[in-house]
């Protein structure tokens, strides 16, 4: 069975939002795409004052100006498609009300007639924390913890009750209900967050930073999964994040998914030995404009599928 293949959605500056993401949308579920993706970031802090996934002195991209909001996003491609899931990769979860998170994915699975894909991280930008955090940066792990019990909650049957540290919920009738269970899935790195998907998640999103590595940390998450006797299996979509470029890179320093397209094609084929069972692949940082990433996307898609992906 090939690997499902999925595309991320414009949401970047360079983009017009709503003219877009529904165009984009549309052309990826004709070219033949999976599922839809978005993610999340909030700001983008100038001057910067910690650097990218905090690690000192690595700069942020240029494509995390002005990042449009992910569930508008997600919203405007579910009314302009049919069958594509709908995902992200990631919401950061603590930068939202849980109740009114799970009430909002609730309400886009329902409208799409059951596509949603709800992936969580906690992220690691303190502007946004401090910007639009839930609690501080430091409980983002709890904070994630109870968004994942209120979402179980506001999705299930009435009357939804909870009580938490940051929601309470008196018995309730709470709507609209998804249109089937949503799929739960985590980024997740170490083995503390490994703990917490096993237990409490559906899937996991793992990042492409090489196929070794990523074969590895899911042989892990398996051995970890069995010891704490889960039976249901772990959904699993990569995310490859592309810098894609006009002619092949030739440097013994190339990374993962930098090259031109038989280059990224290259790496899908390498990472789709793994046996995961979506790719998600991020073009939309690389592309000029929407034509571009259309097509873009449609040679990508015809020489990795050619390739066997």
């Amino acid at each position: 069975m090939a690997t499902r293949l999925g595309l991320s959605l414009p949401q970047m500056r360079q983009y017009s939002v709503g003219r877009d993401v529904p165009d984009v949308a549309r052309a990826a579920e004709e070219i033949g795409y999976d599922s839809l993706w978005v993610f999340e970031r909030a700001l983008f802090p100038e001057p910067a004052t910690q650097g990218l996934y905090n690690v000192e002195g690595l700069p942020w991209p240029d494509q995390y100006r002005g990042v449009a909001d992910p569930l508008v996003t997600l919203t405007l491609a579910a009314a302009a498609t049919e069958r594509a899931r709908l995902g992200s990769s990631v919401l950061v979860a603590p930068l939202h009300l849980p109740f009114q998170l799970a009430k909002s994915l609730a309400t886009l699975d329902a409208a799409s007639g059951g596509r949603v894909l709800a992936g969580f991280g906690t992220g690691w930008s303190l502007d946004e924390y401090a910007a639009s955090g839930v609690r501080p940066f430091e409980e983002r792990g709890a904070v994630l913890d109870e968004t994942i019990e209120v979402c179980r909650a506001v999705w299930g049957p009435d009357p939804v009750g909870y009580d938490g540290r940051i929601t309470t919920i008196a018995s309730a009738e709470v709507g609209p209900k998804p249109a089937r269970p949503i799929p739960i899935l985590l980024a997740a790195g170490n083995r503390r967050a490994w703990r917490r998907l096993v237990d409490h998640a559906d899937g996991w999103l793992p990042v492409g930073m090489g196929a070794e590595q990523v074969a590895q940390q899911w042989r892990q998450l398996r051995e970890l999964a069995e010891e704490r006797g889960r039976t249901e299996p772990i959904q699993t979509v990569l995310r490859v994040n592309t810098t894609v470029l006009p002619k092949a890179y030739e440097g013994a320093d190339r990374r993962p998914f930098q090259g031109d397209v038989d280059q990224i094609v290259e790496d899908l084929v390498a990472h789709a030995r793994i046996g995961l069972d979506e790719i998600l692949v991020d073009l939309a940082g690389s592309a000029r404009d929407a034509q571009e990433l259309k097509d873009l996307a449609a040679e990508v898609f015809e020489k990795a599928r050619a390739a066997g992906v």
